[in-house]
């Protein structure tokens, strides 16, 4: 079992680690299954509404003007809430050509380098993600669709998922970096 995702051949390789780095890590671990688990619902749903929109179209000849709107607001929240648990895995795209041909001890410092630039990254994108939430909350902003729902749904998903993957990420490095293994 790897982060409660069994594996064909794979023995267990959760490391918990000790103090408040390794309460932050089971708690993560607990929020990460639960995103994993809307997630699973969010793309269950976009499925449903896709496949009523089409049926409701060409059997029935009655237009929807909300099913697109809802699918990609399912699936931006299922995108964005799985991606800690992605990179708690090590599962985002690599190029394993160049980590196979580096020695261990730079290929360790190119992860490490690789990490801080992510969080860099990932920071901003919350930051600005928290910025967009904030003004589509205060100007009560929707979509320019009949339907119009607010805006306010996929830029929450987005800010919340993001504040996600920078606090695995911030997780990982200060595992790496103090190295508290119970």
């Amino acid at each position: 079992m790897n982060h409660g995702v069994e594996l064909p051949g794979a023995t267990e390789t959760i490391t918990i680690h000790r103090g408040g780095l390794g309460l932050l890590d089971r708690a993560m671990m607990g929020v990460n299954r639960l995103m994993t688990l809307f997630g699973m619902i969010a793309l269950f749903v976009a499925s449903l509404v896709l496949t009523y929109s089409v049926f409701s179209r060409y059997m029935f000849k009655a237009a929807t003007d909300w099913q697109d709107e809802v699918a990609v607001f399912c699936i931006v929240g299922a995108v964005f809430l799985a991606g800690a648990w992605v990179q708690a895995q090590r599962g985002h795209i690599g190029i394993e050509a160049v980590a196979s041909i580096l020695p261990p001890s730079i290929n360790r410092v190119r992860v490490i380098i690789v990490d801080i630039l992510t969080l860099v990254f990932c920071a901003f994108f919350a930051w600005k993600s928290w910025t967009l939430f904030h003004e589509a909350w205060v100007d009560k902003m929707t979509t320019s669709s009949t339907f119009s729902p607010p805006l306010t749904i996929p830029y929450g998903l987005m800010a919340l998922g993001m504040t996600l993957l920078v606090v695995q990420v911030a997780l990982q490095l200060a595992a790496y970096f103090l190295g508290r293994r119970a």
